[in-house]
């Protein structure tokens, strides 16, 4: 079989093209665009949208270890806890799992939005943890410091 050359992707001068590592790339990258997309529809509150972007068998771990099956009921309990939340996100790497074709994506940054009582925050640090398949987003594990934001927001000023 011929090596494929400069007009397929990836080629140059005619030389070979590593299509095994071509294909590698490309899967990270739809993992990392999947997973963007996901939280981008969440931020949205379009739960219809992020859930597209779910294996049927998810499993959503947040703060605290409390469980999740489903966007809309990450979103549901989201509510009552902030009128809004966004994240800024400053660093996403992927990397491969084990031989099963898992794809581990990082997504990393800071929250800002607003609690329920109105009150604007921003600057609060998260990373979530993602595992891909080509079926979809099967885990999803998220730290943050809202928590701490909250308490040090709720503590009286230092004298």
């Amino acid at each position: 079989m011929a090596p494929a050359l400069e007009n397929h992707p990836g080629g140059q001068g005619g030389r070979p093209v590593n299509t095994e590592a071509n294909t590698a790339r490309t899967d990270l990258e739809q993992a990392q665009a999947r997973v963007r997309r996901y939280l981008a529809a969440l931020e949205a509150r379009d739960v219809e949208a992020a859930q597209r972007h779910l294996a049927p068998d998810v499993r959503i771990t947040g703060p605290g270890g409390r469980t999740w099956a489903s966007a809309q009921e990450l979103v549901a309990n989201s509510a009552g806890r902030y009128r809004r939340i966004g994240k800024h996100i400053t660093q996403v790497d992927c990397l491969r799992g084990d031989e099963s074709g898992v794809i581990v994506v990082y997504c990393s940054g800071t929250l800002h939005g607003e609690w329920l009582d109105g009150t604007s925050f921003a600057g609060v640090r998260f990373i979530d943890r993602f595992e891909c398949h080509a079926h979809g987003i099967t885990r999803q594990d998220v730290w943050n410091d809202a928590a701490e934001h909250r308490l040090r927001q709720a503590a009286p000023p230092s004298r």
